[in-house]
């Protein structure tokens, strides 16, 4: 029995590669906001679950991807792709929960900066990093606010989304030299809905099934995974690394006016030097044009 034809990934489009970027990152960065909608309702491990499975099966519609024939070496790097992913999201929409979105993607964003940093080794990127590092403090408030009132469970789990992030480009690298097309990618997400689902229902229960609850889901999965993987797929075959990178420097920036449009969060004066020194050491670090380790647009 035949498998039906794969839908052609690698034909060429109209639009142009730094067009689609833009517009996954815009696509990822909004539905993040609509993810801080829905957490309220269903809380952030509600949330994560929801996107993850209405993902999984967005994806495992389009790339049917064979379960069979694959190496232990192969399974073994889906099943780290998949913790990272599934980790990375529930860490991410914990400190969405607790901080506004820009100041969760900039912290996040230390993650790829740091991986692209001592991948690289140059003098230049440890200065940036350091910038980068003073941002942060900046954004968190930590000049401040005292030390009473910051959150510092909100800034630890943006840190370890930054982490995760890390991981997941590592692994995204690797399943993607052992995976054709979406087919790791797509496993990938199918093992972490299946992990995260049962702390979902145990978070939110039957609020997970309401009417208003799934269509929030659903468009976040379609902006924040479906979408954006797509795009970025078909972009980053005809993009340089350096324009890339200089074009996911603008995340948290993004973020920020998507923090404001969607959920009317203001971001203060010192935050938003904090954040202008971020994106200015990811146009640093990320637009280099070297051929290591890239990130490979904003997972969450």
């Amino acid at each position: 029995m035949t498998r039906t034809t794969r839908p052609d990934l690698s034909r060429r489009p109209a639009v142009p590669a730094p067009a689609m970027v833009l517009a996954s990152i815009v696509s990822v960065q909004f539905g993040g906001a609509l993810a801080a909608t829905l957490i309220p309702t269903v809380g952030p491990a509600g949330a994560v679950a929801l996107r993850l499975v209405i993902a999984a099966a967005l994806l495992l519609s389009v790339a049917r991807p064979s379960l069979r024939a694959h190496t232990r070496s192969g399974w073994a790097t889906v099943v780290a792709f998949a913790i990272a992913l599934g980790l990375m999201n529930l860490c991410f929409y914990e400190a969405l929960a607790r901080l506004p979105i820009g100041v969760t993607v900039t912290i996040e964003f230390l993650g790829p900066l740091m991986l692209s940093t001592v991948t690289s080794r140059r003098p230049r990127d440890f200065a940036a990093i350091i910038a980068a590092g003073c941002g942060v403090v900046l954004i968190s408030g930590a000049l401040t606010t005292p030390w009473s009132d910051l959150d510092l469970t909100g800034l630890a789990l943006a840190l370890a989304a930054g982490a995760c992030w890390a991981a997941y480009i590592i692994c995204s690298a690797r399943t993607g030299q052992q995976f054709a097309q979406l087919d790791g990618l797509a496993i990938s997400m199918l093992l972490s809905a299946i992990a995260v689902l049962p702390l979902g229902i145990a978070a939110a229960g039957s609020s997970l099934v309401g009417g208003t609850v799934l269509a929030k889901g659903l468009g976040i999965a379609v902006l924040s995974s479906v979408l954006p993987y797509s795009l970025e797929l078909v972009a980053l075959r005809r993009l340089a690394a350096n324009v890339f990178g200089i074009l996911l420097s603008l995340e948290p920036a993004v973020a920020a006016v998507a923090g404001l449009l969607v959920l009317g969060q203001h971001l203060s004066l010192h935050e938003l030097v904090g954040m202008a020194l971020v994106v200015g050491a990811s146009i640093v670090v990320l637009g280099a044009g070297r051929r290591s380790t890239a990130p490979q647009g904003d997972p969450v």
